[in-house]
């Protein structure tokens, strides 16, 4: 039996338990790992299929690393932060040997890519132990999407852990996006954004568990405030990835607006301007930068977000949604909602953004003849009418013996149970209903979505997502189908420690 908890009873509760929350929580476990590798934070690697394949091993593992601020071990991907950048093509066939050199278990998600739930290919059911190995063999689809996708552990109670201690990395499948001339012709860089415990894990991380941890030190790449350049004239294209465990990153450039091309799922139909972007955890997206000053340096700010009714988790920032910002009422999106409310005051947590932060640095470099920017990008399919409506509804209790956890529809996650039964080639809506005190990021696996609506104010545009922004009070619509691929996944609150302690259902996909 569940005892469900109100408001003032849920604050009362992470109140005192963020004044013990401190960087005890990773490091107590990430110190008895067994890997004796040392190196610092190498440029990034970039591995790309060859000959339509793409063949690589992953070494899970704790690394020596040095950011300033920072904590001096991370958990990486072949001694990387973040790990290997891969890139493959639709039709390409990848393979994967995850080698466990943590001392808990571990596996692989490829968050956002269209595959097999089941076999070797994205099956989060999968337990790496410590010490052993793991074969992941998959083909992309040949019609499968060009995007920005992410790849990280998912062996559920191990995961929040892993992902908090640096694990992760990007993975991008090149396609028809990238051939749209004005894309082609636009500098890419690629933005991980993560955040990592202070330094000898001495800096206070959120407020623990019950509320998803953060890390005090900010970084892009593995770095701390890197440069970017582009030439007066030029055309920056970002691909922007939110790795981390529970912080919303929201983003705004000196002078500079976005133009959002893609979404977690690929392209939208046209461009759409913006003044900030907000990424909810697991929410990727793809944004085009004009150089349209004639030099000098530009800050890429990190801004105050409050992710909780209350002003829970602190400070002033607004309540922006998909960071969309162009002043048209509250909330719509990606975790990319449109439009600004006011922040919600504060409650102490130990450590709180209470200011904007620069988290790296756009530099002018020489010109070029300008370039413009795409007037159209891809079609976005509507979906059909859905055969079958469902209800999720997210919140939070007591458990006897479990104590404090997260539910959907009133039930933690039990491994052994089928909570969700669809059929394949079936379109389906759900009703997303977020009844607690705290922002949800719900993230579907294998198959993206369409959000239709936000408490019953319709998107104002078409575009595919994994990840979607439930924030508290708010009724969510998203329409998916299920389609190429049967077997048994999971739904689930990308806050990484709500899905630990029981946001989660599995689904199971029947041909």
């Amino acid at each position: 039996m569940v005892l469900h908890l109100g408001r003032r009873s849920f604050l009362a509760m992470v109140g005192g338990a963020s004044a013990i929350a401190t960087g005890s929580a990773l490091l107590g476990r990430t110190a008895q790992l067994r890997s004796q590798a040392s190196t610092g934070v190498p440029a990034q690697a970039r591995l790309r299929s060859s000959g339509g394949r793409l063949d690589l091993e992953l070494v899970a593992q704790e690394t020596n690393v040095a950011i300033p601020g920072g904590p001096s071990r991370a958990l990486t991907y072949n001694g990387l932060l973040p790990g290997p950048l891969l890139e493959a093509e639709p039709g390409d066939a990848v393979r994967i040997e995850l080698v466990n050199r943590l001392s808990r278990p571990t596996n692989l998600h490829y968050h956002g890519l269209h595959i097999s739930p089941g076999g070797s290919a994205d099956n989060v059911f999968v337990s790496v132990a410590p010490g052993a190995s793991h074969s992941y063999a998959f083909t992309l689809p040949a019609d499968h999407p060009a995007g920005t996708f992410y790849y990280h552990p998912h062996r559920h109670g191990t995961v929040a852990d892993q992902v908090f201690g640096g694990l992760g990395g990007v993975f991008i499948v090149r396609g028809a996006l990238d051939q749209i001339p004005e894309v082609r012709a636009a500098e890419e860089q690629v933005l991980f954004l993560k955040d990592l415990p202070g330094e000898a894990g001495s800096s206070p991380m959120g407020m623990g568990m019950m509320l998803g941890r953060e890390g005090a030190v900010l970084t892009v790449n593995g770095q701390v405030n890197p440069a970017l350049t582009i030439p007066s004239g030029g055309l920056l294209r970002l691909r922007i990835v939110n790795a981390s465990n529970a912080r919303f990153w929201r983003l705004a450039l000196e002078d500079h607006p976005f133009h959002l091309i893609a979404t977690d799922g690929g392209a939208i139909e046209a461009p759409v301007e913006l003044s900030e972007l907000l990424l909810a955890p697991g929410e990727r997206a793809e944004v085009l930068v004009r150089g349209e000053r004639q030099g000098g340096r530009y800050r890429l700010l990190n801004l105050p977000y409050a992710r909780g009714a209350g002003g829970m988790m602190g400070g002033r920032g607004s309540r922006m949604g998909m960071g969309m910002g162009m002043g048209m009422g509250r909330g719509m999106g990606m975790g990319m909602g449109m439009g600004m409310g006011m922040g919600r005051g504060r409650m102490g947590s130990g450590f709180e953004q209470q200011a904007p932060v620069p988290i790296a640095t756009l530099n002018y470099a020489g010109s070029v003849t300008p370039l413009p920017l795409p007037e159209r990008l891809l079609p976005v399919e509507p979906l059909p009418a859905p055969v079958r409506r469902r209800r999720f509804v997210l919140n939070h209790g007591m458990a006897p013996g479990l104590g404090m956890v997260f539910l959907i529809n009133g039930r933690a996650f039990d491994h052994g149970r089928t909570d969700t039964s669809v059929s394949l080639g079936d379109t389906e809506e759900w009703e997303l209903v977020n009844d607690g005190v705290m922002d949800h990021p719900f993230h579907v696996h294998i198959n993206p979505f369409q959000v239709i609506s936000r408490n019953g104010t319709p998107e104002p545009w078409r575009a595919w997502r994994d990840v979607v922004l439930v924030r508290p009070g708010e009724t969510v619509r998203v329409r998916t189908r299920f389609d190429d691929f049967a077997g048994r996944t999971v739904y689930h609150c990308h806050i990484l420690d709500h899905e630990e302690l029981g946001m989660m259902g599995t689904l199971e996909i029947s041909a």
